[in-house]
């Protein structure tokens, strides 16, 4: 009986460890770029600060960290952030129940009295982490600034770019000082991997990128995985800092 009574709990513990292995596995995070009408993007920051955020939670989003840029295009007018859902069909359940929500609803015509504050549809890219992603989504006491990059690569050679960035280049990454945050591959954008890492500071950001482009390791570790053709043809990058009510900074 004793060893009948074992073989079962030790068979639920594995089945809830699996469980919980499958659904950490199926998360599926979303970007979302708002770009404001002139003048709103205090409005949208209230309207995320005392009550977006929450509808949010209510209805089973989870909040991970929202930016705005630090300098050129949509330094005025846009908002960045990141939110994850327990699948891509929960995401959908999620957002149904979020538009149809009457407190949502009704925040959302009190914020635009005064005139809409989007200028147009959200942005909304669906992104699965990769094997190696950190999903770093953690604060630290002092102020951070946040690159947000994506990398286009020729097509077929995304396996390549993935193998490189496992093998070394995040570990190079962390000896010049960066913080890996998040790496991912948007669900309907082939041939593109989009990471997240975070610097101290402007001056630690150039010093990171810096000995990364002159470090021996990083140079035999490019030349080993263009062996057999270019990979990388188009970077974008966002110099992006936590606004006041991001859970991660």
């Amino acid at each position: 009986m004793r060893t009948t009574f074992l073989s079962i709990a030790l068979a639920c513990v594995v089945l809830a460890l699996s469980t919980s292995n499958a659904s950490a596995e199926e998360r599926v995070f979303e970007l979302r770029t708002y770009t404001t009408n002139d003048g709103k993007l205090e409005n949208l920051h209230s309207r995320f600060r005392d009550h977006t955020k929450k509808i949010f939670e209510n209805h089973g989003i989870q909040n991970h960290i929202y930016w705005v840029p630090v300098k050129g295009k949509g330094v005025d007018n846009t908002l960045v952030y990141i939110i994850s859902h327990a699948n891509r069909e929960a995401a959908a359940e999620n957002w149904q129940g979020f538009r149809e929500d009457p407190e949502w609803k009704k925040v959302a015509a009190e914020s635009e009295k005064d005139g809409k504050i989007l200028a147009k549809r959200p942005d909304s890219v669906y992104l699965t982490p990769t094997d190696f992603s950190p999903q770093n989504f953690e604060s630290t006491k002092e102020p951070r600034l946040f690159e947000l990059r994506r990398y286009t690569t020729n097509e077929g050679r995304l396996p390549a770019l993935l193998k490189r960035f496992r093998d070394g280049e995040l570990k190079l990454f962390e000896k010049h000082g960066m913080t890996n945050v998040a790496y991912f591959i948007p669900d309907e954008i082939p041939n593109t991997l989009i990471y997240v890492v975070a610097h101290k500071d402007a001056d630690a950001m150039k010093a990171a990128w810096e000995g990364f482009r002159n470090d021996k390791e990083w140079q035999q570790l490019w030349e080993e995985s263009t062996k057999d053709g270019k990979i990388v043809i188009k970077v974008d990058r966002q110099i992006l800092q936590p606004v006041d009510y991001s859970p991660t900074k």
